[in-house]
Order: structure tokens, then C-alpha cells, then sequence
């Protein structure tokens, strides 16, 4: 049986996953949350890019004792990409997360333009916009309006460099599943559905671009066929 190791994405921490994690303990199941990557944070002169990021996740899998599922969230995705070569990772999953090619950066993904809900700091880092309700639209549309702005106010800042930086993809030696958010409203779904036909297995959920929060309980359900080796 795998282990979760969860990651989450751009801006957030690992508390993106607390409901889907609770389902899956209470089910038995051993779990690892990335607590936050550091490229995401307040002190702008302290955060580092996707290679510090992918280091810090390598550790909690090597901390691992056992076999691990890697689940990310949208920029999570780079980042677990990083790891497609490691011993400990038998199934990676992808949930409405970017899925580089060798060479690639988010940034090159987002067609080099930075996009209307994200604004860039004088200090080299990205953060959402203030517009709650354009930032609700894109992220989660779907949920209670009042849990939407208690989420939006704890996002954080994010280097620049962690989307600037081209991705190594080394050769990934075990399976992988997409999850594709078919209401999302910030990775377009026809995009989700390119990268997802490298996946062994695709998923759909009518969601928008954060299941965790939206739909936890099917989201779980299908991390949990991963930790069971399905």
C-alpha cells in the first residue's frame, strides 16, 4: 500500500488538502502533506524556484518508509515532474496540474504572458489579485462564497523564478494519472486534455479548478485507487 504524499499548488499551502486528506486517513491510509513550497511566502528575499521546491518534496518522499503517491495541484505539477525518476514514487497524479516537457517552464506553457488574475511585484515575486471576485471565478466558482474568501485571503506570494525555471522531466519510470477539471475556468480543459494523453489513466471531474475544496470526497476516492495500486 502507498503513502500520500500531497503537493500543493501556486500560492497555497498544504492546508489546500486538509479536507481530502481527512478522508483519506480516516480510511486507513498513511499520508505526507507538504506543509509549503518554498517558493511561496512572504519574505521575497528567501523564496527559492522550482529546484528548491522539487528538493524540499524529494525529502519528505525519501522520509517516506515505503512506496508513495504523489498527488499535485496545478503548479504542484512542475514540481512533482522533478521527481518522475525516484525509486519511492510508483504513481504520480496530476490534478489540473502543468505537466512539462524537458526544457519547459510554466511560464512557457502560459504562452509568456502572465495572466490577468496574477500581478507582478516590484521584489520578483507574483501574487492573485485583490479582485476577489475575478480571482473566485478562475479558482473556485463552485464553492460557499464565504469559504471562497476566507481561502483567497490566505494565498501567498510566489517567487518569479519558480515559473521562469525549465523543467529537467527526467525519465518518469512508473504510472501516472491526470485528473481533468472540466469547469475550470484558469487552466482551460482542451489544455488539460493535451497533457493528459501522456497519462495511463485520465479522470474528469465537473469541477472547477480546485476539486479539493469542490468535490474532496470523489477527488479522494480516486487517490485512493493509486494508493492501492489500481
Amino acid at each position: 500500500m502507498n503513502t500520500l504524499v500531497a503537493v500543493h499548488g501556486g500560492g497555497g499551502g498544504g492546508w489546500n488538502w486538509d479536507d481530502v486528506v481527512e478522508l483519506i486517513k480516516t480510511r486507513g491510509y498513511d499520508t505526507a502533506v507538504v506543509d509549503q513550497l518554498p517558493s511561496i511566502g512572504t519574505d521575497p528575499d528567501a523564496l527559492g524556484d522550482l529546484y528548491a521546491d522539487a528538493d524540499y518534496v524529494r525529502k519528505v518522499v525519501d522520509a517516506v518508509d515505503g512506496p508513495v503517491s504523489l498527488v499535485a495541484h496545478s503548479y504542484g505539477g512542475m514540481v512533482i515532474t522533478e521527481l518522475a525518476d525516484h525509486p519511492a514514487v510508483r504513481h504520480s497524479v496530476y490534478v489540473a496540474a502543468y505537466w512539462p516537457e524537458r526544457g519547459q517552464s510554466m511560464m512557457d506553457m502560459l504562452g509568456d504572458e502572465v495572466p490577468d488574475f496574477i500581478e507582478a511585484h516590484d521584489d520578483g515575486t507574483l501574487g492573485f489579485i485583490d479582485d476577489f471576485e475575478m480571482v473566485r471565478q478562475v479558482l473556485f466558482a463552485d464553492i460557499d462564497k464565504d469559504r471562497a474568501a476566507a481561502i483567497h485571503r490566505r494565498l501567498l506570494p510566489q517567487s518569479a523564478s519558480s515559473v521562469t525555471t525549465p523543467s529537467t522531466a527526467p525519465e518518469r519510470t512508473h504510472p501516472t494519472t491526470f485528473v481533468i477539471t472540466e469547469r475550470d475556468q484558469l487552466f482551460p480543459p482542451a489544455a488539460q486534455e493535451g497533457m493528459a494523453q501522456r497519462a495511463d489513466h485520465v479522470v474528469r471531474l465537473a469541477t472547477s479548478h480546485t476539486p479539493m475544496f469542490a468535490a474532496p470526497e470523489q477527488l479522494a476516492s480516486i487517490i485512493i485507487g493509486t494508493l492501492n495500486g489500481d
